[in-house]
């Protein structure tokens, strides 16, 4: 009985995470870009203005992953605070504001669609499925099921759009679209974010592996 006891949490712990995720969906980047060390990176998120502190998060996490393989990146919102243009998610604007600065890249995070969606969750009974402890607690766990119908669950989906500008070529070098669902935290979010974005521009060998 422990062990099934153990068993059934650790399919619990392993629902909770598969609905709380945030995934890579898709990336490119142009043949041979590679980003230099010592040229700035300046990070912007394009949120709406409600969502000012995920905008803070979503820079300072991707900032400090990018700082940490040795580049030079910084916050747009740190930088400028909270009343540029930016801020009104004009990417055509951004890019003209940097072109006469130290800057070298532009790297925008835009929230494309934030969602709710409705689920169904069904019952399967006290046991779960498969059982392999004999068939007599698995039948009573089935047809328990059948006067305990599941249940609605409602999930907010966030979709980014990531797109990283080189400002002397004058031409988007490197694109990235990524989920989250369910994020637990704002900050959760956007630490995870950073690490896919990071880990992704080193598989594109966009960055150098530190």
């Amino acid at each position: 009985m422990k062990k099934l006891g153990l068993f059934l949490i650790a399919v619990g712990l392993l629902s909770v995470t598969a609905c709380t995720s945030t995934k890579l969906t898709s990336s490119w980047k142009t043949p041979d870009a590679r980003l230099q060390q010592e040229n700035k990176i300046m990070v912007i998120a394009l949120v709406p203005a409600k969502e000012r502190n995920l905008r803070i998060l979503m820079e300072n996490n991707l900032v400090s992953e990018l700082k940490k393989e040795g580049y030079n990146a910084v916050s747009a919102y740190a930088t400028y605070g909270p009343d540029d243009a930016l801020a009104k998610g004009d990417e055509k604007a951004a890019l003209k504001k940097f072109r006469n600065s130290d800057v070298g890249q532009v790297m925008t995070i835009a929230m494309v669609d934030k969602s709710r969606e409705r689920s169904y969750v069904p019952n399967y009974g006290p046991y779960g499925y498969p059982y392999y402890g004999g068939f007599g607690p698995y039948y009573r766990g089935w047809y328990g099921s059948m006067y305990n119908p599941g249940y609605y669950q409602v999930n907010t989906k966030y979709q980014w759009d990531t797109n990283l500008y080189d400002l002397k070529e004058k031409k988007l070098i490197y694109n990235a679209q990524t989920d989250s669902v369910d994020p637990p935290t704002a900050y959760r979010q956007a630490y995870l974010f950073a690490k896919q974005i990071v880990k992704d521009m080193q598989k594109q060998q966009l960055i150098a592996k530190n």
